[in-house]
């Protein structure tokens, strides 16, 4: 784990406020939940944590935050998902995603967030993050309900022609179909008529990544 101390000073220098609102953190590493969470309560958050995607729908069945700060790397369920899950079945909840994996502001392509954060950066810039969030939290939900949010799937690998193919998963009638992937862009959100019922499914693919994920150990 690297240095952590301009973490530590800017907790021990920040002045607590209490805002009456919850978030949620999702990190699968110890270390960096944990910073997190520190740093969300020092600024007068509600704070709730769980260590993977399906930590964090467990929790959402018992309270539901004004904000999700997720990672996006993550064993059982990833990020990706969960993020998915959540801006369809709890559209008022405003998300931020969090990895070490990109660079910047922007919300990475293949990624169903409000907003993006990248490991490395200053925690007040964390913290102003969350708090735009939630200042244009009205804008976020009318935007959330207004365009309906794409189901983010994981590549299945290839069929036995050695063609790349993804399941998808009605959200209708919960029945499972296979498509193959003939062409595709970074991000585009994809809709199939369900083969079983007449509804209409969008989604978007998992891109590809033909670089190493390096394993982020720590926030700072």
């Amino acid at each position: 784990m690297r240095d952590c101390s301009h973490v530590m000073m800017y907790l021990q220098n920040a002045e607590r406020v209490p805002t009456n609102r919850e978030v949620l953190v999702v990190d699968d590493e110890p270390s960096v939940r944990e910073t997190v969470a520190v740093l969300l309560t020092s600024a007068g958050y509600d704070v709730t944590a769980a260590e993977d995607g399906f930590g964090a729908l467990l929790q959402l069945r018992k309270m539901l935050p004004d904000v999700i700060v997720s990672d996006l790397n993550m064993p059982q369920m990833s990020g990706y998902e969960l993020l998915s899950v959540v801006r369809r079945r709890f559209p008022q909840i405003m998300t931020v995603a969090m990895s070490g994996d990109y660079q910047g502001d922007a919300v990475p392509p293949d990624v169903i967030a409000d907003s993006f954060f990248a490991k490395g950066q200053s925690p007040k810039h964390l913290l102003a993050t969350v708090a735009d969030l939630i200042r244009t939290s009205d804008t976020w939900v009318s935007a959330h309900l207004k365009e309906g949010a794409p189901a983010w799937i994981p590549r299945n690998g290839n069929d036995s022609q050695g063609m790349p193919y993804v399941v998808v998963t009605c959200a209708e009638c919960l029945r499972a179909f296979q498509l193959t992937v003939v062409e595709e862009t970074a991000g585009e959100v994809f809709e199939a008529p369900c083969r079983f019922c007449p509804s209409k499914n969008r989604y978007i693919i998992e891109r590809a990544r033909d670089y190493m994920r390096d394993e982020i150990s720590a926030l700072c």
